[in-house]
């Protein structure tokens, strides 16, 4: 298996980067389609639309309806035909991101990504996430490249809900020992390929990361300022943790997120919220050093990350059977393990995890 490296062609980060969002695509293409959410159309139109001025490029901004899902980028395919669009852009989370890159990717153009969130690391990824219309989990696309371009504006991040932060920090916590379980299998990574040095050392920089600096940008956020540490962790939820993560191989964690999708109580749970607690999981698989185990535990429980099952909003122990079973599902990333995992093993590895969350939450609050 060759080993290969893909990322996004340019990536920009910094305060007011939503002014130079003109500067940095102006090659891009005449006329653009910003595929936003709500709050992304809100908190960027205008200086967006500032950095446009002068030029004779076109701008046109539509909501699209809250999921990356075949029916809205069917809607969104049919504007940029309409509209004869050059670029198609996203402006929002990881669902507006999902959305433009499937647009782009079946119209053949170029895509932009302006994440208003770092919740997920859909950004730098060279993949969409795809739902059902009811919001359970369909499939992934694949794409033959990454992103055209990816500019985040660390204003728009220090002000958004620190609810979102927090759960890229889950989202970002799977990288390096997703990435880790792959190599030794010598699985391919998300890209199908062999896992290079450069990748791990990204996954491993991504975890480092977080436990140095995630705290430091919690209070940040939380008090709506950008500091180094804000920008260390919206790189890492970003940039290392998409890098890290189409380079790096998935395995366990995601694979809890997409089975605990299958359950009602767990609609509103936050994605990286899941991949958090799929990661406890998948070092109780590995029975790795109580050690490392103990470190992210305490990680999560340091910037409010779930490390129960209650946490999730899962009550009922029977119903982890159900998530158990779908995470196992065939084609799932959980197979990338050593000697594959049953939906029995994983049911134990997650009461194991929701034992060991429950111990150290009584701890803390001593």
């Amino acid at each position: 298996m060759l080993k290969l490296m893909r990322s996004p062609l340019k990536y920009v980060q910094g305060q007011g980067a939503l002014l130079q969002v003109y500067e940095e695509t102006r090659n891009m293409g005449k006329s653009f389609l910003f595929i936003c959410s709500n709050s992304g159309y809100k908190n960027c139109h205008e200086k967006i639309e500032k950095s446009f001025e002068g030029s004779d490029t076109s701008i046109r901004f539509e909501i699209f309806g809250g999921i990356s899902s075949v029916s809205e980028v069917e809607k969104m395919r049919a504007l940029v035909k309409e509209h004869h669009i050059d670029c198609v852009a996203a402006i929002g989370g990881g669902s507006a991101i999902d959305t433009a890159k499937a647009t782009a990717y079946y119209e053949n153009l170029p895509v932009l990504v302006i994440p208003t969130v770092v919740a997920t690391d859909a950004p730098c990824t060279g993949l969409s996430v795809i739902y059902h219309d009811d919001g359970s989990f369909s499939n992934y696309i694949f794409y033959p490249k990454n992103p055209d371009a990816v500019i985040v504006d660390s204003d728009v991040i220090a002000n958004a809900p620190v609810k979102f932060l927090v759960a890229g920090m889950g989202d970002a916590l799977g990288t390096y020992f997703e990435a880790r379980a792959c190599e030794k299998a010598k699985a391919p990574s998300l890209e199908n390929g062999g896992i290079t040095k450069s990748a791990m050392a990204l996954c491993k920089l991504c975890y480092e990361t977080l436990l140095e600096d995630g705290y430091k940008a919690l209070k940040a956020c939380e008090n709506k300022i950008v500091t180094p540490a804000l920008e260390a962790i919206i790189e890492a939820n970003t940039y290392l943790s998409g890098v890290g993560a189409d380079n790096g191989g998935l395995a366990v964690s995601h694979s809890v997120y997409n089975g605990f999708t299958s359950l009602e109580e767990c609609e509103s749970t936050m994605h990286g919220c899941v991949v958090a607690f799929g990661t406890i999981a998948q070092l109780v698989l590995e029975n790795a050093p109580k050690e490392e185990l103990h470190k992210v535990l305490e990680f999560c429980v340091s910037v409010g990350l779930p490390v129960t099952l209650k946490e999730l909003g899962v009550t009922d122990k029977e119903r982890v059977h159900i998530a158990a079973k779908h995470a196992c599902a065939e084609g799932e990333s959980i197979h990338n393990m050593i000697g594959d995992v049953t939906p029995e093993q994983l049911y134990n590895a997650l009461i194991a995890a929701d034992v060991y969350g429950q111990e150290i939450l009584n701890q803390s609050h001593k």
